[in-house]
């Protein structure tokens, strides 16, 4: 079914399967393709984020269950406390799918990641849809779910077009910079591939 996303500033996106198929103001593409279903959404639509420190968060931290939470708390475990827990396949296995989770309620549309080496949480991040890309060594600054939280300049894709994936996330803000002023906890909703991956209750 074709879709259109649109946000609070008239902004839109028409979305058939995994593909941008008309990109611009709501009321052009609403005339356009009046068969759509259109979704409004609160705040602005964006292209999203690369997340760089994908290695460190799903591959170097445990994101405990929440039924962990009395033993373990509720952030990502690093370092000693990662060492001393020592988790099985199945527990990598669960942290990965629970870290992207936490990486889409930022508005993360892909990870860049070394190589990873450990099977459980290459095959539980291949299963949640996030995109993986390649990077390069350590990025620096500090490992972050919420990219403006890092240290670094946070990176986005190139902006959506006719013809681009359909790869966005919505932040409930007035504008970008604000966006920068709150961080990426706003966010709304993850797109990744043309599916729904998150939307904030």
């Amino acid at each position: 079914m074709l879709t259109i996303h649109a946000d609070s500033r008239g902004s839109a996106l028409a979305v058939e399967g995994e593909v941008v198929v008309g990109a611009g103001d709501l009321a052009e593409l609403a005339g356009g393709y009046p068969r759509a279903r259109v979704r409004r959404w609160p705040g602005i639509l964006t292209p999203g984020f690369v997340n760089l420190h994908g290695t460190e968060l799903l591959e170097e931290a445990y994101h405990p269950d929440p039924r962990e939470a009395d033993a373990l708390g509720t952030e990502p475990l690093t370092g000693a406390a990662l060492a001393a827990l020592a988790p099985d396949d199945v527990r990598w296995g669960g942290s990965a799918r629970r870290g992207v989770q936490r990486m889409l309620a930022h508005g993360t549309v892909a990870a860049a990641c070394d190589p990873l080496r450990n099977r459980a949480v290459r095959d539980a991040v291949r299963r949640t849809g996030l995109d993986v890309v390649e990077r390069r060594g350590r990025p620096g600054g500090v490992p972050s779910l919420d990219p403006f939280a890092s240290g670094l300049p946070p990176r986005t894709p190139p902006a959506r077009k006719t013809g681009s994936a359909a790869c966005f996330a919505v932040f409930d803000v007035a504008d970008e910079a604000e966006l920068a002023e709150r961080g990426a906890s706003t966010c709304v909703a993850t797109v990744i591939g043309g599916r729904l991956l998150y939307r904030r209750r």
